[in-house]
């Protein structure tokens, strides 16, 4: 969601010489489920969502999209984005614009932070004692031990205009569930933009894509999926997001009670670090199905579906009185509008979203006219299937030799 961080190696990053961690990990839990809290309640910005995700993979953003990022009923927030191009948690609703969980991190001092789990990035990095007090005011931290430190270990996210976070390298304990890794890379800020610190129920990054995304320099370090993978009972974690309620992630087992019918499969494409695999056609509602090949990445990490050009017209084209508006830095409708299901064919079956799903929000408190949930994904180069349309399955995301991604339906879809 917008998503407090989505942060990729296609951000920049900062080098000097590291030493691998030792990622000594508890091997007797064999599966655990990680329950996602429950976040304060904002107002969504579907514009500033968009610029989100453009600056999450090192993308321009157009100036008339800025513009409209700055309309919303949350101006501070909404203008330190325009101003700072932090990439922050704009404010979104309890649950679907950012899912949390609880990890505990640290031996000595241990403490429970709350963090997006993020298949689009590879690192995990979180607010610490190292930052400036200002910074911390309504957030639980990292209490750093500098005996854990690793030597000469930084990391560095930020984007054009220079804004962004960066920190130094621990290796030190993370319990997720019922897994401890005894000796994994956390990355702790030492500073971060403002928009960073002014979303308080945030306080890191967990991500879960292959470590080949990690910006640790000038040696890349494991996630902690990879950290703990070979002490699972299988190399696998399941994403069970919600539909404007708290979900799950699974590691290690999957879970059937979470889906129905059967779980598609299909190999991804590890090359760009991330879950790259590839749709081949779309249907809108009852119409029929349009073979079209749509390459894109799984990201728990980005809030919205982003989808070619020819297929977002071919939706809004079902939707009375929608519109591509500059004002609002995409396509908008009627709050009251009768929104078509959406599907995208994986080896022959339609996986599908149901048209509610597709009203993301009101552009702003007490309007008429709301957000649409899919999006064009100029200026991205390629598609991304975000929480609009990952909230609808129960996905697998299968580390076994050879990697793969699978989807079924959740009950009652």
């Amino acid at each position: 969601m917008p998503s407090f961080a989505s942060l990729t190696a296609a951000l920049a990053l900062a080098s000097t010489i590291v030493a691998t961690p030792v990622d000594l990990v508890d091997r007797r839990p064999k599966t655990f489920s990680v329950e996602q809290v429950q976040r304060k309640v904002f107002a969504k910005n579907g514009a500033a969502a968009t610029v989100k995700t453009l600056r999450k993979f090192g993308k321009p953003v157009p100036a008339s999209l800025l513009k409209a990022a700055e309309i919303g009923p949350n101006d501070e927030v909404l203008a330190a984005l325009a101003q700072n191009g932090s990439d922050s948690a704009v404010p979104g609703d309890a649950y679907d614009s950012l899912y949390l969980s609880p990890v505990t991190i640290g031996d000595s001092n241990p403490v429970t932070v709350h963090l997006d789990f993020d298949t689009g990035s590879g690192d995990l990095w979180v607010f610490s004692s190292l930052q400036a007090s200002s910074q911390l005011s309504g957030h639980d931290y990292y209490k750093v031990d500098a005996s854990k430190k690793v030597s000469g270990a930084t990391w560095k996210i930020s984007y054009g205009d220079g804004s962004g976070a960066a920190g130094t390298v621990y290796a030190d304990k993370v319990v997720v569930g019922g897994v401890t890794a005894t000796s994994q890379a956390v990355e702790a800020a030492t500073s971060v933009s403002s928009a960073f610190s002014s979303d308080t129920d945030t306080d890191g990054l967990l991500g879960l894509s292959f470590s080949s995304l990690n910006t640790v320099r000038p040696t890349a370090q494991k996630t902690f999926f990879d950290t703990v993978k070979s002490s699972l009972a299988k190399p696998l974690f399941a994403a069970n997001l919600k539909y404007h309620a708290a979900g799950t992630y699974d590691f290690g087992y999957i879970d059937s009670s979470k889906y129905t019918g059967a779980i598609t499969y299909i190999n991804v494409d590890t090359s760009q670090g991330w879950w790259q695999f590839s749709f081949s056609g779309y249907t809108v509602g009852s119409g029929s199905t349009v073979s079209s090949t749509i390459n894109g990445i799984a990201d728990t990490g980005t809030t919205l579906l982003y989808l070619p050009t020819a297929v977002v017209k071919a939706y809004y084209a079902k939707v009375t009185g929608a519109t591509n508006s500059a004002t609002y830095g995409g396509y908008v409708f009627s709050c009251s509008a009768t929104l078509p299901d959406f599907s995208l064919t994986l080896n022959g079956v339609k996986q599908r979203v149901p048209g509610k799903y597709m009203n993301y929000s009101p552009v702003q408190t007490g309007s008429s006219t709301c957000y649409g949930g899919i999006q064009t994904n100029d200026g991205i180069g390629f598609s991304i299937f975000g929480d609009i349309f990952l909230k609808s399955k129960y996905v697998i995301f299968d580390g076994s030799t050879t990697p793969r991604i699978g989807f079924a339906d959740q009950p009652n879809l």
